[in-house]
């Protein structure tokens, strides 16, 4: 039931999240995390040897999960969990320490002023006897020992006497501590120099997950732990989305479907040969060679053409379009702008006397 309650509050609040952190007012809170399918929760790190307090944040009330939201003072209550991990002899917070919790219910602020009322209005009404068997009110939460979140036992392959930390387990980048503190195995997740850039329909399931730690969707591999790539490839776009949320369901799959970022300009250019040089192709016909810009910068220019010439593009010193007239024009952002797609130049290179670069001509 809470597993549809909450997909319920997915689909009719996208985007949002249940729990967060107000950062403002917290204090020692280092590094907070949250996973984009886990709405409800939130990690961070923080010294114990150093003064820390965290305020939350619940952006949902107790009567979005009472039928037809009209709970009244009677809305659903929630469990505020916190569960401490430290790390163990890897540098993973694995280490389960200590988890305490209570139990709250959300409202707008009149309804929490009436419903504070009326609980009042009812202990005033009981004998002092009766009055002894309800908690007193305190200054800030009372948490109270309970055992650790469930769920975070069946986040990793590990055995339930080491209970993971759900997030920070399964992070790929490492944390930003010191490197003492960075896992082995999340090193070897980062690197991976034999997995392929490309999706096949044949990967294996330990091919998949791979796949998707090389290209940063390690949140996603325990959800996809059963795919192939077959299976992975049978997904629409909207299924991915539905799935990872918009920002990383679009990302996955563009990336599955390999597809590249389209160039905002392409031109073609020839290199000038000399007298002395022999035709580059039989038929004296010249080739000609293109350049995709993704930025439309001079900057970008200059690093096509160095390609094109096996040079840095700090030894071009200037590029400069000829016109039919003779002239020389001193290429600029807003040149490059103005080209239009396709254009063909000739390409010559003048020996810079002062420096070791050189200037670079369009004609």
């Amino acid at each position: 039931m809470e597993h549809q309650q909450l997909e319920g509050w997915r689909w009719n609040r996208p985007g949002d999240r249940i729990l967060d952190i107000d950062i403002p007012l917290s204090v020692g809170v280092m590094e907070p995390r949250s996973h984009p399918l886990h709405l409800n929760t939130i990690e961070f790190l923080w010294d114990p040897e150093k003064n820390a307090s965290a305020f939350i944040q619940v952006n949902c009330i107790s009567t979005e999960f009472t039928p037809r939201k009209h709970g009244g003072e009677k809305g659903v209550p929630f469990r505020i969990q916190v569960d401490t991990f430290t790390t163990n002899e890897h540098g993973e917070y694995m280490e389960h320490v200590h988890s305490s919790s209570c139990q709250v219910k959300v409202f707008k602020p009149k309804g929490a002023d009436r419903k504070l009322k009326t609980d009042r209005e009812k202990i005033d009404k009981k004998s002092p006897q009766d009055r002894d068997k309800y908690q007193l009110s305190h200054e800030t939460t009372v948490l109270k020992e309970c055992s650790p979140w469930p769920d975070a036992l069946n986040l990793t392959s590990h055995s339930s006497s080491s209970t993971p930390s759900p997030v920070y387990h399964s992070s790929p980048t490492p944390c930003s501590f010191t490197d003492s503190n960075c896992s082995p195995n999340q090193q070897g997740e980062l690197l991976m120099p034999g997995c392929s850039d490309h999706l096949l329909p044949s990967s294996s399931l330990q091919d998949t997950q791979q796949w998707l730690h090389h290209h940063r969707f390690a949140p996603f591999s325990r959800l996809f732990s059963s795919f192939s790539g077959a299976d992975l490839l049978r997904m629409s776009r909207e299924d991915l989305i539905q799935i990872c949320g918009p920002a990383d369901g679009i990302r996955l799959f563009n990336t599955m479907k390999g597809r590249c970022i389209q160039p905002r300009l392409t031109i073609y250019v020839c290199q000038q040969q000399t007298r002395i040089q022999p035709p580059v192709k039989p038929g004296g016909a010249d080739v000609y060679h293109a350049l995709y810009l993704e930025e439309l910068t001079l900057l970008d220019l200059s690093e096509k053409i160095a390609l094109l010439y096996s040079i840095t593009p700090q030894q071009i010193t200037h590029i400069y379009r000829q016109k039919p007239s003779g002239i020389h024009v001193l290429v600029s952002d807003e040149m490059v702008q103005n080209l239009k797609e396709e254009t063909s130049f000739i390409l010559s290179t003048i020996r810079d006397g002062t420096t070791d670069g050189y200037f670079v001509v369009l004609k």
